[in-house]
Formats: C-alpha cells, structure tokens, sequence
C-alpha cells in the first residue's frame, strides 16, 4: 500500500531533463502519487540528479523534518545520498509501494553564525580566509576552551558527510547511527609557538562547538554549507552542533550507508 499522496520534483536542469521529468511524473501517477508545484504541499520530495543536486533540494526546500526525501539519478553511477536510477523505474515503484520499506534518518548541522537564525547543513561546513592568508580562532568545546587554532581552517562534517572532503583529509568514516560532528582541520600550522590536536575528532549531539575568530584581523572568512559558499564580513562567532532535526530518506535492501561507502571505495 502506498504511504505517500504528493510529489514535489527538484529539478534545476529544466528543460535539459523534461523528459525525464515527464516519465518519472507517470510512473508516480501510475502508483496514485500526485505530482504538486510547491515543496510544502509534498510529502515527498524527489530530486533529479546526482548527489550536489540532492543536497540542494534539501536546502532549498528547507531541510524538511516532516517529509521523506530520495534522490533519482539521470546517469547510472555511485553515489552516497541518490538512491534511484530513473532507467530503473521499476525499482522506485517497488520501494515506494512495499510494506518492507523503511524510513532512515540523516543527521545534519546546525550553524548559528554570530546573532543570526541558524543555517543547516546536511553534508559539511567549512570555514577559512578568503584572502592568502592563515586564520586564527579560538576553539571552544561547549564553555571550554580546548585550542587556539592557526592554520587554513576547519571542516565540520555529519557523518554521511565523512565520505566526502573529510575524508580526503585524512578524517575518519562515521557511521550515520551515532548522532555527531566530525571537526577536521585545515592544514594547521603546528611549531614552537603554535599547536593543534593535529587530528579530527567527534562531538556528540550535546556538545556545541564555537569559533571565535580573532578580531585583531580582518580575514573576511568565506564558509560553506553544503554546496552553498557564504562571504560574510565581521564574523566573530560561530556556533556549530548536532540539529534537532533529521533528514528521512527511504531505506532500501541492501543499500545502507556501509553498503555505499564499500561500492565507492573498495
């Protein structure tokens, strides 16, 4: 039996997938799924494209704790958030329609910079200089100062973020049960008069991170959310942890996080 009324597809390809667009609208007809115009009238949001492109659909639809998300490739390929192959629409009908299919759910990031509404993210955030220059800040943990950062910057990751430029650096490959950030640094500077952990490290959902970024200079930082590049000037603060909401996506046989990350890399 179906658990789902209306569809919103995210597509900013427009015309270069209107075909697809148009299949994939009967295939969900065909199972009693009403394809709507605005996000806020779906219980379902279902994203054209790759992985950048799921990611956007989440941001522009508004990280959505309410709705169940998948992600419907155009071209056959690895990917960690994109579970379908429009080619096999068969299987989106299955997955949609099976009493078997589960719901999971991705933690994402709540960033609160200086007095603003908090950002989320549902990959990673990054903070560094804009300018060719190393950026000094002061890293909290909850009230406690643990270092005095000099260096790139930081990446603050989830962990179906921990596969991507977390990774890369050198981060470790989090399993998206526990409820965490990850905080890796940039290329930290590390000598007689400065010293980092000089490793990444996990944070649980109860405990924040804040930076304080040195105020005797003017870096103009540059941050990401996602995909997403923020330039903001006078930054002083940013507090970083675990939302309290949750992405849900569908739960499909045989293709959890570890089943992706091994297909992907090994």
């Amino acid at each position: 039996m179906n658990k789902f009324k209306n569809v919103y597809f995210f597509d900013p390809f427009g015309k270069e997938t209107e075909r697809i667009r148009k299949d994939l609208i009967e295939v969900f007809n065909n199972i009693g799924i009403t394809t709507v115009n605005t996000s806020e009238e779906a219980d379902l949001i279902a994203s054209i494209g790759g992985d950048g492109t799921f990611l956007q659909s989440v941001r522009k639809t508004g990280f959505r704790d309410d709705c169940v998300y998948i992600g419907i490739a155009i071209e056959t390929d690895d990917y960690m958030y994109v579970d379908f192959d429009y080619k096999n629409s068969h299987l989106i009908t299955e997955s949609l329609t099976s009493d078997k299919t589960e719901v999971r759910n991705y933690p994402a990031i709540e960033v609160k910079i200086n007095d603003d509404q908090p950002s989320f993210c549902l990959n990673e955030f990054t903070l560094r200089s804009s300018i060719v220059k190393t950026i000094m800040m002061d890293m909290y943990i909850d009230d406690f100062l643990f270092e005095q950062f000099h260096g790139d910057g930081v990446l603050v990751c989830t962990p179906t973020g921990s596969t991507g430029y977390n990774k890369s650096l050198g981060g470790a490959v989090v399993d998206p049960l526990l409820k965490a950030i990850q905080v890796t640094e940039l290329a930290s500077v590390n000598n007689n008069k400065y010293r980092t952990l000089g490793t990444s490290f996990l944070l649980n959902k109860d405990r924040p991170l804040t930076l304080m970024i040195d105020k005797k200079k003017d870096y103009y930082p540059i941050m990401s959310l996602d995909n997403e590049a923020l330039s903001l000037q006078n930054t002083e603060q940013v507090q970083i942890r675990v939302a309290d909401r949750t992405i849900k996506t569908l739960r499909l046989p045989n293709n959890t996080f570890w089943h992706k990350t091994q297909r992907n890399f090994l």
